[in-house]
């Protein structure tokens, strides 16, 4: 059916990652068991839209999210695309396929406020953890990176000399992101107890667990949950959110909206736009300051 040799273009040419390999893999296996089941039939390349809806519907009736289906539905359809791209099939069995709707989540980021009361609070902590997770924070909030970019820093990666880190993003693509002043101390300081951690012995990556090997993606949640719980009574409390907090702050003071884009390591400017939300206050007092009506 030809998915390992879908997986390995996605792999290879479009250069997406181990993760998200195993995502399409698993939305692929979600249907294929489905149409074996319903359809006794094995052979993907016979499918047609009405089986695949069909698909859709129990997925709705099994309670799944539309924003899941929607994903779900967009990793068969680039499948059939690849199907196209490769000469095995000649029209894709979604292409009038409308997404389901779905609503949007509000990102309710942190004021500069909680991010500060959050990092004062580290402030005078000088055990490992404290500092680590310090500088956790000030990634987050100075970087903008992604949760899975953070974990996969390098000590090689960054460079207190030029003010700089390296990045891998998506698609395995690099970009280099400034280091303010603050989090060049932390860094530093974060060294100093990372040595004391591991003595002679040597880790590849830059942040570490109390037990010296590389940190993961829950640990991570966890301490930022853990720290913003007690400083902000927002409803989410996540990595996403300092990332979301970065570009909102940086937008709402005037930063250039292409600027942040390169940032936060965005493709188009159409997933930097969900950021540029202001508050009714700052929305108004722009609102009067542009309109050419409110001059006369």
């Amino acid at each position: 059916m030809f998915i390992p040799a879908f997986l390995d273009y996605l792999l290879l040419e479009k250069k997406y990652s181990q993760h998200t390999l195993i995502a399409y893999n698993a939305d692929l296996e979600s249907f294929f068991q489905f149409y074996k089941k319903e359809y006794g039939v094995e052979n993907l390349l016979d499918t047609n839209y009405g089986q695949i809806r069909s698909w859709i519907v129990r997925l709705v009736d099994e309670g799944v999210s539309n924003r899941t289906i929607n994903r779900k539905v967009s990793s068969l359809k680039a499948y059939y695309k690849f199907l196209i791209k490769i000469g095995e099939l000649e029209i894709n069995p979604l292409s009038k396929h409308q997404a389901l709707k779905v609503t949007k989540k509000l990102q309710v980021p942190f004021s500069v406020k909680e991010v500060n009361d959050v990092l004062d609070g580290l402030l005078d902590k000088h055990d490992f953890e404290s500092v680590r997770d310090r500088l956790i924070v000030e990634l987050f909030y100075a970087t903008g990176i992604r949760r899975i970019e953070l974990v996969n820093l390098k000590l090689s990666d960054i460079d207190l000399q030029k003010g700089q880190i390296k990045v891998l993003g998506k698609r395995n693509k690099e970009r280099y992101l400034p280091l303010l002043s603050s989090v060049g101390k932390a860094v530093s300081l974060y060294l100093e107890r990372r040595k004391d951690l591991l003595g002679d012995r040597e880790d590849l990556f830059l942040l570490l667990t109390k037990k010296g090997v590389k940190i993961y993606e829950t640990l991570v949640y966890r301490v930022i949950n853990s720290y913003f719980s007690e400083a902000s009574s927002k409803v989410k409390k996540s990595p996403h959110i300092l990332r979301h907090s970065f570009a909102t702050h940086l937008l709402n003071e005037g930063a250039n909206l292409n600027a942040v884009k390169e940032l936060l390591g965005h493709s188009s400017l159409a997933a930097t736009q969900v950021y540029t939300h202001l508050d009714m206050n700052q929305l108004t007092e722009v609102y009067k300051q542009s309109h050419p009506r409110n001059k006369k």
